[in-house]
Formats: structure tokens, C-alpha cells, sequence
């Protein structure tokens, strides 16, 4: 299944180019490794779920947080 190509932020890894990263999915998935692993990653999940919800992740946020890290140095 191709995948549709946009204009990317960063440059892909060469993993990722060499299709490794796909490959190691796979593999994780077929032995149920992430099956395993899905109860460890809901803390996190829930996280990002709350900060999304609050607005963290919305356009001026980002903004604010840009100019923030510019002012700082």
C-alpha cells in the first residue's frame, strides 16, 4: 500500500528510508511484543490526551512556547 508523499518536516532516518524501522514493526507485532508493551505506554498516552485536550499542542501555544525558547538563550 503506497503511502501518500507530502512535503516533510525532517528528513527521514536511514532506518526508516531502508524500510529496518517497518520491518522491526512487523516483527514486534507478529511475536504480540506490543501486545505486551500496550499497558506501559497508557500513562503516557493519557498524558498527551489531557495536554492535547487542554490546548498544549494548539497553533499560539506552540507559538508562545517557540518564543520562549528563543528569549531564553
Amino acid at each position: 500500500m503506497a503511502r501518500p508523499r507530502f512535503i516533510r518536516y525532517r528528513r527521514p532516518s536511514l532506518n526508516t528510508m531502508l524500510g529496518v524501522s517497518r520491518a522491526k514493526k512487523r516483527l514486534n507485532r507478529q511475536l504480540g511484543i506490543t501486545a505486551v508493551e500496550r499497558p506501559f505506554r497508557a500513562p503516557g498516552n493519557m498524558k498527551r490526551r489531557f495536554l492535547r485536550h487542554a490546548g498544549y499542542y494548539s497553533g499560539p501555544m506552540k507559538f508562545f512556547r517557540f518564543m520562549g525558547r528563543m528569549l531564553k538563550k
